[in-house]
């Protein structure tokens, strides 16, 4: 467990070095306040998960790539990491090194808020679903089931759901019009994902199939 958390720590300081590599400057306050909100989110859900849900908190430290994830998944997974790192780039080079773009302060406080909506779908995901893996796979040896509880109840992607809120929000904090653009494309392999993990769902995990009929939307009620 020790050195699941140290491999988190690492790739959380690489993509801090990342964003200010790319800006050319330590001097970008949005910057900061988007790695102290994403820092202070994962420290306390981490912890909440330690004392709470300790099995999944391992399946969240868990690698990316597992023996048991399907094929599809592992390409989709390095692709959206891929297209998040050119990701902040983009919004790096976008809002402090060239800065193509101006974003009213107003927004950008908006931005900060949403990323912090997305640490409470992250919480509620987790409160009710301890099947929450980093990888689509049915874990059998942990007995399990269909959650429909909480927000499960509204969309059957809850997860997902709040990364959208992160997405938008996190362009707006930094100042980059051209990365709420190109969120696009990392939200559209999200949607991806999200359909072939049902696929996956209806045929290997019992009751998913009727949960599916009754919940009828995978990320926004009304929509889709």
């Amino acid at each position: 467990m020790i050195s699941k958390i140290i491999i988190q720590i690492v790739i959380f300081v690489a993509l801090g070095l990342l964003l200010f590599v790319a800006a050319g400057t330590l001097q970008w306050p949005a910057a900061w306040v988007l790695i102290a909100e994403m820092g202070v989110g994962a420290i306390a859900l981490g912890l909440w998960l330690g004392r709470h849900d300790p099995s999944l908190l391992a399946e969240r430290l868990s690698v990316h790539f597992q023996s048991t994830q399907p094929l599809w998944d592992k390409a989709l997974v390095a692709a959206f990491m891929v297209c998040s790192i050119g990701w902040f780039v983009l919004m790096a080079f976008d809002a402090v090194r060239f800065r193509w773009s101006q974003v009213p302060i107003w927004l950008q406080v908006v931005g900060a808020l949403l990323i912090l909506l997305n640490a409470c779908f992250a919480y509620l995901t987790f409160r009710e679903n301890t099947y929450a893996a980093m990888v689509v796979k049915i874990q059998t040896e942990r007995g399990h089931r269909v959650v429909s509880t909480g927000p499960y109840a509204y969309v059957r992607h809850p997860m997902y759901a709040g990364v959208l809120f992160f997405y938008i929000g996190a362009p707006l904090l930094l100042g980059s019009w051209y990365g709420l653009a190109a969120a696009i494309v990392s939200l559209s392999i999200l949607a991806v994902r999200a359909v072939l993990e049902e696929r996956k769902l209806m045929v290997e995990l019992a009751g998913y199939r009727e949960y599916a009929e009754r919940v009828r939307y995978r990320l926004i009620p009304g929509i889709w």
